[in-house]
């Protein structure tokens, strides 16, 4: 799949001589050179590595005036002709020639690249230039070329310069069939089927009138069809035959499409898909394989974006292997999708999925600048997909160049990135370092400059089984990579290099398999070089092979090539000898099987071999399985449809289709640690992820849908998958971000890694077939990995929420009760044996209806036993979450009684920011069941306090009254003679920070409390011990101790506690708080001097003294005068 990465590059253009509208006319990639028509003047550019204008033509002012500017254009496939038809309906045919002068670039050696003469060959008005007509975009094959006119016809025009006439589509009602195959005939002076021609090149005479004119055509070679779009929004499929667009009667009309408002279309050939943009912004997917069914639409109004914001579709563009497809809107911002739904890239910026209004960001100065932030009027691919050419609507001067990577798809002859997760751009690979799935990142691996300038651009990357190795192969060659050791491998000898031109890689075990192309011989070859040496000299094996393989893969020892339609060859590999340089292994390569298979289906895109999987029972005898040949393989074909293939008698068994993507998983990995050796195989498509099970039964597979059981697993619709980890039992995907600098006009487009578990499903289904230690087993292996608990929590949460859906239906259906263990009984029972338990069970209860909680907690146990435990384990804010749960199942007496035994025990434990949420809801729920109790239920609380406090901790409950005339509850008393003992106790041992700390989290009234305690706990014996204490407790020299005392200081102000305020104002240093206290209490101030030198420990306050008794002289001889 496609992601763009790196910062959009810029091609500027030249500027047109004052036309009447800046907008570029025409604009394609064919074979590295990119073609652009603007409305004066003609530039053709290289589209490869280097991006150079190789010629241009530019019309004079007096053939502009005189025929008018460029209106339509088309390229002829061979590259070699441009047709443009004029404002004033002048066609214009230009010849485009190579010239022999090379370009050199920055100095050194020669490119591949030759300087291009454009000029004209013809210049001639057509034939209904007095019609007053306006006419769509060209449309051609190698011979002739249509256009569409707003009268409803097709003019047909040959790359000659011949005039051939034009015809009209006979549009009779459908049939019910929901095609029209009806013959257009083409012939001088005779009419067929309501069509008429003319005489000569002149403008037909026709009988059946068309209401609606043409505006749109798509053609496809390879499918032989035409695609019209009228203005009425009425889109027809019309097949070509093999004559091509010459003959009249060669076009048939065959479908017409249920959508009635499109605005263009564009049809990826391979999947036999036409993509079909809307005036509503959306873009509609037919199969036309299928009867033009509609597949699925895809657009940005779940992102918060609406037609108003980005105007209908303008312009759609797939990607050369036809996964992809780019979307441009007329008012603003481009997109590529894949086929799937998946939206993986975006020019405009995104606030979240789903918003409720469109976040509509306007081009400020302010705001940084958004790519096609005015719409995107014409875009095209280059022809290895790693750029998307864009041209934004309204602009002449420049064209938009994004850069992207491609995914490895698993398709073809290159082998797969297994456990390595790999994008490879045009020269680089962007690596995903899974090494620690708490934070996955990318890695920019650029490839030698030495073979990329050469050998531009990567072609093809496999990863070996064990990840470690990397093939990459360019236009020749292939290099190597060590990602161990961060080295590269490379050919010695370049003109061996330059021999190779890769067409697939395989790795085979220490062995690189390659499909090489002789361009001499036309025939393919497939070479084995061992892994730590690329050279003719090492070369191991040359197999010729029949024709262009179709697909390969490799499994063990054994080799698969299938060659069109479709004939499979498997091939045993055997070495003798050892591999390394130091001896001389030893390659043979024999035929064990040949299989020729007729289908009418779409051909291979993938094939993968499926080892047998045996119980685990057996495993420990089956070493001669190990290499036994596989028997199976598995199909994903260009159309999406997955299918088993037996080897043994060639039949085929559908499973599923629109599937993008699948990973084998079976047999592929040996380590212990691998926690997927349960899954066969896991797939993605539309539907999201899917994986799929052995069954030793007569059904050998059993499919489950993770979109229908878990909720969460499908990936979002901006995260791709590329890969699986193993050994930490998740799937890596990669979403698009965008990072915005001050000193750049674009954003850069940043692929982001994201790591998804399945853990938690092969839980499941382990527990499902009642496998109950082996599920036990797996959780052992993986509670070290990283969201473990998180796996467990959504293996409780999707098996929970099953069993109200299966208990809801049969309560409808009446089903009979099932006395065996349930699912949910099974994962409670497995999940006990992890110290998460408890934090998963309440976690999930958080997350369902509380109506549900009493299913889930006669499963996973009592609620007060589950609250117990944490509190006995000290798992303080778990046993808080269960204080709800307890108040639903037990009623609000238990559930008060245990968040009274919570609070003392957090309190203990110093936890006070959990002690405060406590005492608030324990301050609610007393005055909600207050007002909901009789009044003997009210006494509950009173004897529950009695019971499970102290009398000292009673003692003043008596003398606490409220202000107001009304007695408070004895529940609120509870709570307050909880929180008075614990500040009593942290007073009486003068634990200063821990009182500051516990009255701030429980919000307790320290005020009325010292009021209350000036002569009980808070009473000081004398200053000097009080001073020297205080001292030790709060350690003045640190930040937060200063203040706590600075607290303490302001609140013994407020109730004017004298002994406390000049220790607290001392320790502080705050000499006008003592000043204030002393001037008016001379005695005190005596008493206070001679204390602080009376004690050698109070040295360091003798400045403070001095300070003071000069501000108390001056103010006593002040007064005295």
């Amino acid at each position: 799949m496609y992601m763009a990465y790196g910062w959009p590059q810029v091609i500027p253009l030249e500027l047109p001589n004052c036309p009447s509208t800046q907008k570029i006319v025409y604009f394609k990639v064919v074979n590295n050179l990119l073609l652009v028509v603007a409305p004066t003047h003609i530039e053709l550019w290289t589209s490869s590595q280097h991006r150079v204008r190789l010629g241009k033509y530019k019309r004079d002012v007096d053939s502009i005036q005189k025929e008018g500017e460029n209106l339509r254009a088309v390229w002829s496939p061979d590259t070699k002709l441009i047709a443009v038809l004029t404002s004033s309906f002048y066609l214009h045919i230009f010849k485009v020639q190579m010239t022999e002068k090379k370009i050199y670039v920055g100095g050194k050696q020669p490119t591949d690249l030759f300087l291009s003469n454009i000029y004209l060959v013809l210049s001639e008005q057509v034939p209904f230039a007095n019609k007053n007509l306006t006419m769509s975009n060209f449309v051609c094959d190698n011979k002739h070329l249509l256009i569409g006119l707003s009268d409803g016809s097709l003019y047909n025009i040959s790359w000659k310069g011949e005039f051939c006439g034009a015809f009209f589509l006979d549009m009779l009602p459908n049939d019910g069939s929901g095609a029209n195959k009806l013959s257009n005939h083409y012939s001088n002076g005779s009419t067929a089927r309501g069509v008429q021609m003319g005489d000569g090149p002149n403008h037909i005479n026709h009988v059946m009138s068309q209401t609606s004119g043409i505006v749109h055509l798509e053609f496809s070679i390879p499918l032989r069809s035409l695609f019209v779009l009228f203005s009425d929004g009425e889109l027809i499929q019309c097949s070509v035959s093999k004559r091509g667009l010459k003959h009249a009667e060669s076009v048939i009309v065959e479908k017409r499409f249920a959508s009635s408002e499109a605005v263009c279309a564009s049809v990826a050939p391979d999947q036999q898909i036409l993509a079909v943009g809307t005036t509503k912004g959306a873009v509609e997917l037919y199969d036309l394989a299928d009867s033009a069914s509609l597949i699925r639409s895809v657009s940005l109004h779940d992102w918060g974006y609406s037609v108003e914001d980005t105007g209908p579709v303008n312009c759609i563009a797939w990607t050369p292997d036809n996964s992809a497809f780019a979307v441009g809107w007329k008012l603003r911002g481009l997109s590529v999708w894949s086929v799937s739904g998946c939206r993986l890239m975006s020019t405009i910026r995104q606030i979240g999925l789903s918003s409720v209004s469109s976040p509509v960001v306007k081009p400020t100065e302010d705001v940084k600048y958004e790519p096609m932030m005015g719409g995107t009027s014409l875009m095209h691919w280059d022809e290895h997909g790693y750029r998307l050419y864009a041209i934004e609507e309204g602009s002449s001067e420049r064209i938009i160049a994004f850069s992207f990577g491609k995914c490895c798809l698993n398709r073809g002859v290159s082998g797969t990135t297994y456990v390595r997760q790999v994008i490879y751009g045009e020269d680089r690979l962007l690596i995903v370092q899974s090494e620690d799935t708490d934070e996955l990142k990318i890695l920019h691996l650029n490839l030698p400059v030495s073979y990329i300038l050469q050998n531009w651009p990567i072609l093809h990357v496999a990863a070996s089984k064990d990840g470690m190795y990397l093939a990459v192969a360019g236009l020749h060659g292939l290099i190597l990579y060590d990602i161990r050791l961060k080295r590269w491998r490379v050919f010695g000898d370049v003109t061996q290099e330059q021999q190779i031109q890769c067409r697939g890689l395989l790795w085979l075990g220490k062995i690189v398999v390659v499909c090489n192309y002789l361009e001499s011989s036309d025939t393919y070859e497939l070479l084995f070089y061992p892994r730590y040496h690329l050279d003719q000299s090492s070369l191991l094996y040359r197999k010729p092979l029949l024709t262009k393989p179709m697909v390969m893969d490799v499994y063990q020892d054994y080799l698969l090539v299938t060659y069109r339609p479709f004939d499979v060859h498997i091939y045993h590999v055997k070495i003798t000898g050892e591999l390394s340089p130091s001896s001389s292994p030893d390659l043979q390569l024999s035929t064990v099987r040949e299989l020729s298979i007729m289908t009418a289906k779409s051909h291979p895109a993938a094939i993968h071999f499926i080892p047998d999987q045996l119980p685990h029972d057996d495993m420990s005898r089956s070493d001669v399985s190990s290499n036994h040949e596989p028997s199976k393989c598995l199909i994903l074909r260009m159309n999406g449809d997955l299918s088993l293939l037996d080897l043994d008698d060639g039949r085929e068994r559908e499973l599923t289709h629109s599937v993008e993507l699948f990973w084998v998983t079976c047999g592929q990995l040996g380590e212990k640690t691998n926690l997927i050796e349960e899954v066969s195989w896991l797939d993605y498509g539309h539907r999201g992820m899917q994986v799929w099970y052995p069954s030793l039964g007569a059904d050998p597979f059993k499919q489950e849908d993770f979109l229908q059981l878990d909720p969460e697993l499908e990936f979002d619709r901006e995260v791709y998958p590329l890969g699986l980890l193993p050994n930490a039992g998740v799937v890596v995907g990669v979403s698009q971000r965008m990072s915005f600098s001050a000193c750049t006009e674009f954003p850069c487009f940043e692929p982001s890694p994201q790591a998804q578990t399945i853990l938690h499903c092969l839980l499941r289904h382990l527990l499902q077939r009642d496998k109950r230690e082996e599920a036990l087993r797996l959780a052992q292996i993986s509670a070290e990995k990283p969201h473990f608990s998180h796996c467990l929590e959504w293996l409780l949460f999707t098996v929970f929420d099953a069993e109200i859906s299966r208990q809801y239906s049969s309560k409808n259906q009446g089903a009979l009760a099932n006395h065996a263990p349930s699912l949910l009984e099974k994962s409670c029972d497995l999940i006990r044996n992890f110290p998460e338990y408890y934090d998963v069970v309440v976690s999930v209860a958080r997350k369902t209806d509380g109506r549900h909680w009493a299913d889930l907690f006669s499963a996973a146990g009592r609620s007060t036993e589950l609250f117990d435990e944490c509190v006995q384990q000290r798992w303080y804010r778990t046993a808080a979450c269960y204080i709800l749960v307890i108040a639903k199942l037990e009623g609000p007496a238990v559930s008060q009684c245990c968040a009274l035994n919570l609070l003392q025990a957090t309190l203990n434990e110093s936890l006070y920011e959990l002690a405060g949420e406590l005492v608030r809801f324990l301050l609610r729920s007393g005055r909600e069941y207050e007002h909901s109790s009789t009044d003997s239920e009210r006494d509950s609380p009173r004897l529950l306090g009695y019971f499970l406090f102290p009398s000292s901790f009673r003692k003043q409950s008596n003398d606490a009254k409220s202000p107001s005339s009304k007695e408070p509850s004895a529940h609120i008393t509870s709570v307050k003679n909880i929180l008075e003992s614990h500040a009593s106790y942290l007073m009486s041992g003068k634990e200063l920070s821990e009182l500051v700390a516990f009255v701030k989290g429980t919000q307790f009234d320290l005020v009325e409390y010292l009021q209350r305690e000036r002569y009980g706990s808070a009473r000081l014996e004398d200053f000097a011990s009080g001073l020297e204490m205080i001292g030790q407790k709060l350690h003045m020299g640190t930040l937060q101790s200063r203040l706590d005392a600075e607290f303490l200081l302001a609140n013994m102000c407020s109730v004017k506690f004298k002994e406390w305020i000049v220790v607290l104002a001392t320790l502080l240093r705050r000499s006008e708080v003592l000043y204030d206290l002393f001037r008016h209490n001379l005695q005190l101030w005596k008493a206070y001097s001679q204390t602080i030198q009376a004690h050698e420990a109070f040295t360091e306050y003798h400045d403070l003294l001095e300070e003071l008794d000069g501000r108390l002289s001056s103010t006593a001889n002040t007064e005295g005068t």
